[in-house]
């Protein structure tokens, strides 16, 4: 009995060990893969013009 729990525990402990490491390799890949290019082909950096949202008028709301 104690063998079959020993190797039962074994075998559950190898799946999750190769789960998590199936999982991180997953996780770099998706980290460290290049980026696709831009279909206009050279994509450079540019700056965006940002606004910054209207002020609400001065007092409480409805007053």
């Amino acid at each position: 009995m104690t063998g079959e729990a020993g190797s039962a525990a074994l075998r559950e402990l190898l799946l999750v060990v190769a789960v998590a490491a199936a999982g991180l390799l997953f996780a770099m890949m998706a980290a460290f893969a290049p980026w696709h290019p831009a279909a206009s082909g050279d994509a450079r950096a540019e700056v965006v013009e940002l606004h910054s949202p209207v002020s609400p008028p001065d007092g409480p709301p409805g007053s």
